[in-house]
């Protein structure tokens, strides 16, 4: 369907396709970031502005970490590029040691990868060859939950369970499944007893990347208890949840069993690198072993030099800094904003847990706020001060473990403001 434009031309005139808005709704000036340092970002417009989402749940540590920059750097001086395809180098062989030393759990080896999104290609592709090992060759399904996000590459996109135009860009469902995550496993149990015999992988975000919704225990102890029954993969999708968002460095650490596979990614470098990583079970890779099999998935710009060493710096700060501490007090402070909140019109319940929240917007009439309505009300936050996410129904809080108390009446005012605004340019109505 062709749509006619409101405004017959683009705002601006940028020769960036800034990704996932309308080139006709981008105020560049006041978007266009030309400097980020701890918890601020400063942009065109002359404003700096309180980041209240780690970039993109990434830079856990705030912008500019010197010991993570000096790491690269030095890095970048040595080696500043050595593949990973049929050969291994020393950065990427220490990074790994250090990946699978965070875990509770016990992990085997590391697959790198560039993105969140390329990693879930990845251990779909891992989880399907494992059974053709196996002997099972007809396990190709791969199970998500309702309202998940795990990327936007062709394989993550189909195992998402937003709505993103998979129907638009013909991406291919036909062995993926989605269950809710909300309904005590009624679905769950009806899938298994339809077609646990031909699934590969059960992929769960321990908190759900859009909207923060929490996944219940009782629903992880469901899936395992089906996986003891089906021999499925259980993967804890961890890109955005692990790293000190949630808790500890991965929240899959307090499942009570073990994942076959973690991925990680977002806070891994703290958003200095394209880098994410599969940790893999030992189960998987004895499989792999014992049939001299070859895991046929590279990627140039994965597990460089330069990557790893800012893996091995990001480790180092969280380790001297106390991430968990942070946590707990960054987690408090959203308690308390959160609590502070609870009286401003329009403002409904919250949602997640640690440091990965989300607050719930209602219109006027009750009823959660339009997609429209929540991008119109982040931007008159932006406006006022503090950058947040869009979320469904609501906003999202990822502020950096490095928040202070400053920060959050910082966040907090900006928040007031924007949604005041709001209201009064007609936007719950």
């Amino acid at each position: 369907m062709t749509v006619t434009p409101i405004l017959p031309t683009p705002r601006t005139q940028l020769p960036l396709w800034v990704p996932l808005t309308t080139q006709h709704d981008f105020a560049a000036d006041s978007f266009t970031a030309v400097k980020a340092d701890g918890v601020h970002v400063t942009f065109e417009d002359g404003r700096r502005r309180l980041c209240a989402k780690s970039g993109l749940w990434n830079a856990n540590l705030g912008y500019g970490n010197q010991h993570i920059a000096a790491n690269i750097s030095a890095e970048l001086q040595a080696a500043s590029y050595l593949p990973l395809f049929r050969s291994a180098h020393r950065q990427a062989i220490d990074a790994s040691t250090a990946l699978l030393g965070l875990p509770k759990h016990a992990f085997h080896r590391v697959v790198f990868s560039t993105s969140g999104g390329a990693a879930n290609d990845a251990v779909m592709k891992l989880a399907r060859q494992y059974f053709v090992l196996e002997g099972q060759p007809e396990r190709k399904l791969i199970v998500g939950l309702k309202g998940s996000y795990h990327g936007l590459t062709y394989g993550s996109q189909a195992l998402s369970g937003d709505e993103l135009g998979q129907a638009m860009y013909a991406v291919d469902q036909r062995n993926i499944r989605h269950i809710a995550f909300d309904d005590d496993g009624k679905e769950l149990a009806q899938l298994m007893r339809r077609e646990g015999h031909r699934i590969a992988a059960v992929i769960v975000e321990p908190v759900l990347g859009s909207g923060a919704e929490v996944v219940p225990l009782d629903l992880l102890e469901e899936v395992m208890k089906h996986r003891k029954q089906h021999g499925f993969l259980l993967v804890a999708d961890e890109v955005a949840t692990g790293f000190g968002r949630v808790s500890g460095w991965f929240a899959s650490d307090e499942w009570p069993e073990q994942p076959d596979v973690i991925i990680t990614s977002k806070g891994l470098t703290n958003g200095t690198s394209a880098c994410a990583a599969l940790l893999i079970g030992q189960k998987v890779t004895e499989t792999f072993d014992k049939n001299e099999a070859v895991f046929v998935h590279g990627e140039t710009q994965a597990g460089t030099p330069a990557t790893c060493a800012a893996i091995l710096g990001t480790i180092d700060e969280m380790r001297r800094l106390d991430f968990r501490t942070l946590n707990k007090d960054v987690s408090h402070g959203l308690d308390t904003l959160i609590t502070e909140l609870q009286d401003t019109k329009g403002v409904g319940n919250a949602s997640g847990r640690g440091c990965m929240r989300g607050l719930k917007l209602l219109s006027n009439n009750g009823l959660p706020l339009s997609a429209n309505g929540v991008l119109a009300v982040v931007k008159r936050i932006h406006h006022a001060g503090a950058i947040v996410q869009p979320g469904p129904g609501r906003i999202q809080l990822l502020p950096a473990l490095v928040y202070t108390q400053k920060n959050f009446e910082e966040l907090r005012i900006a928040l007031k403001a924007g949604i005041t605004t709001a209201h009064f340019d007609g936007v719950f109505a």
